[in-house]
């Protein structure tokens, strides 16, 4: 089995990899783990050294449990939903694990969901978390 994981470094996305840790004790799952940025020159700079920085404590987090884990930095310029299921696809993937936070109709409406493209696009299973953190 082949899991990904749409990792940000977010609270949400510190909820999906406890619950992958749980979940590959008791399978045999090939994880993989996908950060996906966009945005402007500058901005991108930025994001791309928070990114690989996030996919690095992920990686040692699922090495520190005895894991293999494959990390992926997307930046192809498209949004974050679409280079999850895009990878998801590419790589046939299983099951989905993405993070997922409370948003205001507003937002929803002006930035789009990832997880809500994730779940009506993806070529298999998605299993969406929430932080249990107020944050």
């Amino acid at each position: 089995m082949k899991m990904l994981i749409g990792y940000d470094g977010s609270e949400a996305g510190k909820a999906c990899l406890d619950l992958a840790f749980r979940v590959v004790k008791k399978l045999e799952v090939e994880v993989h783990v996908v950060t996906s940025l966009v945005g402007s020159s500058v901005q991108f700079m930025k994001s791309r050294e928070e990114g690989e920085r996030d996919l690095a404590v992920a990686r040692r987090a699922f090495e520190e449990k005895g894991v293999a884990c494959l990390t992926r930095l997307m930046t192809h310029g498209q949004t974050a939903g679409e280079s999850l299921v895009r990878y998801a696809e590419e790589h046939e993937i299983n099951l989905i694990l993405v993070g997922v936070v409370k948003k205001s109709k507003v937002d929803k409406f002006l930035l789009g969901s990832t997880a809500q493209y994730v779940i009506l696009q993806a070529p298999c299973p998605v299993i969406t978390v929430r932080s249990t953190n107020s944050s």
